[in-house]
């Protein structure tokens, strides 16, 4: 099976608006009727727990790592349950077309271990990772901002931005993570339209990552 048309990397900051949320995922419904897409949840409220364990416990690298991940996994069955119309998988040979694969990761990841285990590495370079793994042919970081933030005094993101200036939008570890020539774009999922204009046009209004 040729790989995915899109690895649709949702923030977990976007649960904290549920009907954007849920009309988010009821749009990726809709378009996974068409493409193989394959959604990578954040971590979301749940992983924000771990982050509190973490700091309280000093639970370690480690643990912090694969607890983290698990919170994924949780955000998955929330946002496959808003989608409607998709399946929860758990690797490479249970995405299909016809429906929207939402991953939960625990399993792949634990299987493979790819990444460094700290709070530099989050869901955005484990989706870099999976779209890479995957072959597939657009990464999208959903998130709840526009992209990034052009200098002050301009309104609205850059058009495009180098891996290397991200910071404070992905996570540290991203740059490394995300696959040379892989085409990756930032855009805001409270809109549902530009993240579909995006994939049925290549383009939308977002930040083209380069």
């Amino acid at each position: 099976m040729p790989g995915p048309d899109a690895v649709l990397k949702i923030g977990g900051s976007l649960s904290r608006r549920p009907a954007a949320l849920r009309r988010l995922m009821r749009a990726l419904a809709v378009q996974a009727r068409r493409r193989l897409l394959l959604v990578v949840p954040g971590g979301g409220e749940f992983a924000d727990e771990v982050r509190r364990a973490d700091r309280r416990l000093a639970l370690g690298d480690t643990p912090a790592h694969w607890m983290a991940i698990l919170a994924m996994d949780q955000y998955a069955y929330v946002l496959a349950r808003l989608a409607g119309r998709a399946a929860v998988v758990r690797g490479r040979r249970q995405v299909r077309t016809g429906r929207l694969n939402v991953l939960a990761p625990s399993a792949w990841l634990l299987r493979a271990d790819p990444l460094p285990h700290t709070w530099d590495v989050t869901s955005d370079s484990i989706g870099a990772w999976v779209a890479g793994v995957l072959k597939a042919r657009r990464l999208v970081l959903v998130k709840d901002v526009d992209g990034y933030l052009a200098a002050r005094g301009r309104s609205g993101p850059a058009r495009r931005v180098s891996r290397g200036r991200l910071r404070g939008v992905v996570d540290r570890h991203f740059a490394r993570t995300l696959p040379a020539r892989m085409d990756c774009w930032i855009v805001n999922g409270r809109n549902p339209a530009r993240l579909v204009r995006l994939l049925e046009t290549g383009s939308a209004y977002g930040t083209e990552v380069t």
